[in-house]
């Protein structure tokens, strides 16, 4: 049986070796945290118990594994300006065996390779075909867990902190570019590629919301509320953070999130 205890601590020994005082560093020791409760509730919802409970529980603290070494060599957050953090973090604990500090030594193979492929699999702009159905289970139960906290993130901290050393990887523009406002339309999340603006990439993480899986993943971003600020596009005292051209597609985005929301409901 998975031991929750230890492995929190074996996680918390692990980030503790890790500068402490780097923002990038300190948010993703908070993200991870709030992903494995984001999973938790997930799994409850789902009627999950025993040990899938707890793998749903663990794979939450582990998905982001990779982020930390991607922080220590690089300083950001960009897989396209460094590594994919997600098939970094699946090296380390499945290839260079930290996974033994997490689970019991008795854990079969087969879980052990779903866990593996949940990881590995989080951060990808869609899920391969062909997943038996438990993976594909875990896979969605990450995949929504991340992206509710994710929006938290965005709206709580500036871009400059949430990237680190590739800030200027995006310029200042106006409007999205129609093959954006395409995928909105479409209902789909926006591929790295397309993203090259600043406003670009707030689209984009907005889109990640036509993609949630469960009812209770939409319940918990629902009411966190950060999703609608983001969808709102303005600061603190209300004051427009786009130009004129910019917060009407950014209403679009909004329409066509809250449509296929209500379309699907919370039950």
């Amino acid at each position: 049986m998975l031991d929750r205890k230890r492995a929190e601590e074996a996680f918390n020994t692990y980030t503790a070796k890790y500068d402490q005082g780097n923002t990038l560093i300190w948010l993703k020791v908070v993200h991870t945290f709030k992903v494995a409760e984001n999973c938790d509730r997930i799994g409850m919802s789902l009627r999950l118990e025993g040990d899938d409970a707890d793998l749903a529980w663990l794979v939450g603290l582990l998905h982001d594994f990779g982020r930390f070494e991607q922080v220590r060599r690089f300083n950001t957050f960009s897989d396209a300006a460094s590594v994919d953090h997600a098939e970094l973090g699946a090296d380390l604990l499945f290839h260079e065996g930290f996974i033994k500090e997490y689970v019991p030594d008795n854990m079969p193979e087969e879980t052990l390779r779903m866990l593996e492929t949940a990881i590995r699999l989080h951060n990808k702009l869609a899920l391969p075909e062909g997943l038996d159905e438990r993976t594909q289970l875990f896979c969605n139960i990450i995949r929504d867990a991340d992206k509710s906290d994710i929006f938290r993130v965005i709206t709580e901290l500036p871009l400059e902190q949430r990237i680190g050393s590739s800030k200027n990887a995006f310029t200042e523009a106006d409007e999205a570019s129609p093959e954006i406002m395409e995928r909105v339309m479409e209902h789909r999340c926006v591929p790295r590629a397309m993203k090259h603006t600043r406003f670009e990439l707030h689209i984009s993480h907005c889109c990640m919301a036509f993609e949630v899986v469960f009812p209770e993943s939409r319940r918990i971003i629902k009411e966190q509320g950060f999703l609608e600020k983001l969808l709102l596009g303005c600061d603190e005292e209300g004051n427009p953070m786009w130009n004129e051209r910019e917060m009407a597609q950014l209403a679009i985005v909004r329409r066509e999130i809250h449509d296929a929301w209500d379309s699907k409901g919370l039950q």
